[in-house]
């Protein structure tokens, strides 16, 4: 519960994390404060998904018993009721709740919780989802924002605003991992589920240990793993709002905002060449960038950038480190 906390906590914290809501710059609609308000409320969430890991691990509940789909929505739904800035955590509930679950089954069965039994069973509580995660996980989907969502185009899987959407999941078992692994090619949250977590855990995770042992400054780590995330993997949030403009279907849109934003993930990692918050050249860069994101009055804003900087300090909060 603390962990996840304190993740999303200190994830918001990092500046200037450019584009990104953060200490001195808000939205219009979303605050700084409604990030703190989010990070706290999804705790208890957490902690149940937690304790369901911990049953698993006592065999006393079967995996696919963990109800992931239901705890997300349960999580998106808590923070709703705490602030009114909208959609401020449905990405980092994706990944947060799979997280705790297996860290408590981790916990239960290892006595200890270290970076690659912690994937292990990561993985094992994604594949092991069911139609109703699936399910469940569209409400949350759906409920904390249909802003630039687009539509999907064919293929099995029902779109997000379909009617009878959830019944169709249910009718043809897809599980909540299989419709990540369907989504994966052109969203970064869905890419996490599908490939055991792979860029929080061989990107994220390992810059936050190694920038922080490095300069004992935790900001320094959380802003140039946000910088590291992004300049590898560019931002699907960012392609997804600006490829809907030119059209709905999602998988299209995605690659055209893709080629039109390549930029952003050119600059972070130009950034990170000059030094990035560890040299001034480095320092002025990073605010100019953030500057150059923050006037496209949030369409520019690498929100999954900043979901997957949150797991990565889920990660490395878990592992026992401590900043």
């Amino acid at each position: 519960m603390r962990c996840a906390q304190l993740a999303a906590a200190i994830e918001v914290c990092g500046w200037p994390k450019p584009g990104n809501v953060h200490r001195t710059v808000d939205f219009p609609d979303t605050r700084f404060e409604h990030f703190i308000a989010g990070a706290i409320a999804l705790g208890p969430t957490m902690r149940r998904a937690a304790l369901q890991g911990i049953k698993v691990g006592l065999g006393k509940l079967d995996i696919e018993q963990i109800g992931v789909g239901r705890l997300v929505k349960d999580a998106v739904f808590d923070v709703k009721r705490w602030h009114r800035g909208g959609n401020t955590h449905l990405g980092i509930s994706l990944l947060f709740t799979p997280l705790a679950a297996a860290a408590g089954l981790t916990h239960a069965t290892s006595g200890r919780i270290e970076g690659e039994r912690l994937r292990a069973q990561v993985k094992r509580v994604m594949t092991e989802t069911t139609a109703q995660d699936a399910a469940d996980a569209y409400d949350a989907i759906l409920s904390a924002s249909s802003a630039a969502l687009g539509r999907l185009g064919g293929g099995d899987f029902p779109d997000l605003k379909e009617r009878g959407a959830k019944k169709i999941l249910t009718e043809r078992q897809f599980t909540l991992y299989d419709v990540m692994e369907a989504s994966a090619s052109w969203d970064n949250i869905s890419k996490e589920w599908a490939s055991g977590m792979e860029i929080c855990f061989e990107t994220g995770y390992p810059t936050i240990r190694t920038v922080f042992r490095e300069t004992g400054d935790p900001n320094i780590a959380v802003v140039h793993a946000f910088l590291t995330i992004m300049s590898r993997h560019p931002d699907t949030f960012i392609a997804r709002k600006i490829g809907v403009q030119e059209t709905p279907e999602i998988e299209k849109a995605v690659k055209i905002g893709l080629k039109k934003t390549a930029w952003i993930a050119e600059t972070a990692d130009r950034i990170l060449k000059m030094g990035g918050l560890r040299t001034d050249e480095g320092t002025r860069a990073v605010r100019e960038f953030d500057e150059k994101l923050q006037a496209g009055g949030g369409q520019l804003n690498p929100g999954t950038s900043a979901d997957l900087t949150a797991g990565s300090l889920m990660i490395y909060l878990l592992c026992g480190f401590r900043f």
